[in-house]
């Protein structure tokens, strides 16, 4: 499966620290934000990414992503300039994404749940577009969909004043080839960016647009702001804490679906230096 990872963006909302480096790259915890979406779209079947990202960070990314021939996927990066909206990372796409099915996700987005990978492998390549819904206190500050009695969108808006839902739209979405033409289409909007919710109006329109709300045993963190950066923070640590294992590892992701061998698996390791990180990569069973 191709996807499209965006760590682009100037983190205005996490101002200052973002200015000395790209926010994908702060810590979330134990590790940097990007590990979090990138082990996601790989828990997906996502084997071909682009990663779409400013020109100060891109050698950064590259130093620490490389190309993923490490995990047994393909990384290809872009530049985009200035942020100008979600959907213009359909844009920058090289040709041969555009006739293919494809995942997208934001890179500042962290999800987390029991059987997560195998529930997101069944969207790929399905006709239209499906998104996620979860339930939020705060609906005004996301884009939200409206559901009728039986689950079916009928309205999309973004971060709307007077909210008629509390159901967010987390970071992650799943679309047929035609996303392409249809970012073709769009026309920036006031605030003078391509917006990712008249894409997927576009499809709601022509009914191809569907939506699955996340179990409750799911947890969606957006780590755009300070607080909730600290936040994604602290639930990752009391998650690796309490139950031994690690969120977000991307050498344990690639072996445990079989993107690597146990030979590759330690063939990484022997690159990696001695303390935490590693002492938990050796103790997996395989």
């Amino acid at each position: 499966m191709k996807a499209i990872l965006l760590a682009g963006g100037t983190g205005s909302r996490i101002w200052p620290l973002s200015v000395g480096t790209n926010k994908h790259l702060l810590p979330v915890y134990d590790k940097p934000m990007i590990y979090y979406p990138l082990t996601t779209l790989m828990l997906a079947g996502a084997t071909e990414i682009l990663l779409v990202t400013n020109p100060e960070a891109q050698l950064s990314m590259q130093k620490l992503i490389g190309d993923g021939s490490q995990w047994g996927i393909k990384i290809e990066y872009v530049i985009q300039d200035r942020p100008s909206g979600i959907p213009e990372a359909f844009l920058l796409a090289p040709s041969r994404f555009h006739g293919s099915p494809v995942a997208l996700m934001l890179g500042d987005n962290l999800l987390y749940g029991m059987g997560l990978g195998e529930s997101l492998r069944t969207h790929v390549g399905a006709e239209g577009a499906k998104i996620f819904a979860y339930q939020v206190a705060n609906p005004s500050e996301y884009g939200i969909v409206e559901l009728n009695q039986s689950n079916k969108p009928i309205n999309i808006v973004e971060k709307p004043s007077k909210p008629t839902s509390n159901l967010a739209i987390p970071g992650l979405y799943f679309f047929d080839h035609s996303v392409f033409e249809r970012a073709k289409e769009l026309k920036p909007s006031p605030r003078g960016e391509l917006e990712i919710t008249d894409i997927l109006n576009s499809y709601l329109c022509q009914n191809l647009l569907k939506v699955q709300i996340l179990e409750r045993g799911t947890a969606w963190l957006d780590t755009g702001t300070a607080e909730s950066l600290l936040a994604a923070g602290e639930f990752v640590r009391v998650i690796e804490e309490r139950q031994g294992l690690k969120i977000g590892c991307p050498e344990e992701v690639s072996l445990r679906v079989g993107l690597v061998t146990t030979a590759q698996f330690y063939d990484n390791l022997s690159n990696i230096p001695s303390g935490s990180y590693k002492k938990y990569l050796q103790s997996i069973s395989i």
